[in-house]
């Protein structure tokens, strides 16, 4: 009957399109898809999870603004997702990136940012090398475990496409020694809005295609003589930003600002200028001479101390030689000397000795006393 048939269609018609929103072309329930231009956004939609029904055709993925605590293995399943270049997760509530969880053939961008993490595996990425070229974690390295985890990442030689890698807003006063070593690819590095002291134990060695390097915004209160010769021997280098940072113009400074004087490498380097000392307050770099520096103080105090030890030594050795010529000379009157004490020595002691057995003998005692009498 026609009604029958209409109310069996009524029926039929939401469970049909259930289906068809799980077919691989479907798009998850709370995020908007463009099959054309392969591209899926799930932006502030409450999500705790990565959608498990996202369209293989996705190539750019934004999960970003949502409640995700969790990256899990397998949270971006390989086979489904086979194209999937670029990844954002930023701005969310990760915590734990686990092994194997971004382990996507395709995968070139990936955006951490501003997540809170306290765990990152560096077996993220799977056992095998990953063609990711843009690392982005601005925010997400407040946890010094996780800085660990990451420089052991990088060190394995897993990310050896990476072309660009941004550290800046993560507090970070020191680096790991040779974080950088194992990415021959990197060309742009970005190390701005931190507390970084010092560089002396970063390598930049192996980073020939290096051309941008974004220091600014840090504690920098000088660059050292290995530093900088890093930086001379980079021939691709030539975009080094150092602005607001808190250079110290004493005279260890010297050859960062000969340095900047003659290198075409830094940006904006007019503009550097002295936070310290009070006299030096406010002053260009590149108007700093020999005469307005205190070089009182030894500029490279360690082999200023070896010199003086040195020093000390042979005064030392001269004034024990001195000493043992002038006994050698004077032998015959020391030894002369020696006897002579030697004599009033025993002379003494036979005193006392005599004084002893007179106390100790009650007839010498009074024989002692009826002579005195």
């Amino acid at each position: 009957m026609p009604g029958r048939g209409a109310l069996c269609l009524g029926l039929l018609l939401p469970v049909l399109l259930r289906c068809g929103s799980a077919q691989p072309g479907g798009c998850p329930a709370l995020c908007e898809c463009s099959e054309p231009a392969r591209t899926v956004k799930c932006v502030n939609r409450n999500l705790t999870a990565v959608p498990p029904d996202l369209p293989p055709y996705v190539r750019s993925l934004f999960i970003t603004g949502n409640p995700l605590t969790d990256l899990p293995a397998g949270a971006f399943p390989a086979q489904r997702l086979p194209d999937l270049a670029s990844l954002n997760l930023s701005g969310n509530h990760l915590r734990t990136v686990e092994a194997g969880s971004l382990a996507l053939p395709a995968l070139r961008q990936l955006d951490l940012s501003g997540n809170a993490l306290a765990s990152f595996s560096p077996q993220a990425f799977g056992e095998g090398g990953s063609p990711l070229e843009e690392l982005a974690l601005r925010g997400a390295l407040r946890n010094h475990s996780v800085l660990l985890s990451l420089a052991a990442l990088l060190q394995s030689g897993a990310l050896r496409n990476l072309s660009r890698l941004e550290l800046a807003d993560n507090e970070l006063l020191l680096l790991p020694a040779g974080m950088f070593t194992a990415l021959p690819a990197l060309r742009q590095l970005d190390l701005s809005n931190n507390s970084l002291v010092g560089l002396r134990n970063v390598s930049f060695q192996g980073l020939g295609q290096l051309q941008s390097l974004n220091l600014s915004d840090n504690s920098l209160g000088v660059l050292w003589n290995n530093t900088l010769a890093q930086f001379r021997s980079l021939p691709a280098l030539r975009h080094i930003v150092l602005r607001r940072n808190t250079w110290v113009c004493d005279c260890a400074i010297e050859d960062l600002v000969t340095w900047l004087k003659e290198s075409d490498q830094v940006e904006g380097k007019e503009a550097l200028t002295c936070a310290s000392p009070e006299k030096m307050l406010g002053k260009a770099l590149l108007k700093i001479n020999g005469s307005d520096l205190n070089c009182s103080v030894p500029v490279d105090l360690p082999s200023q101390l070896q010199t003086s030890y040195v020093f000390l030594g042979i005064v030392l050795a001269l004034i024990g030689a001195i000493f043992l010529l002038v006994l050698y000379l004077n032998r015959k009157g020391i030894k002369k000397w020696m006897h002579n004490i030697r004599d009033a020595c025993r002379d003494h002691m036979e005193g006392y000795h005599y004084r002893y057995e007179i106390n100790a003998d009650p007839r010498l005692t009074n024989l002692s006393s009826n002579s005195d009498v």
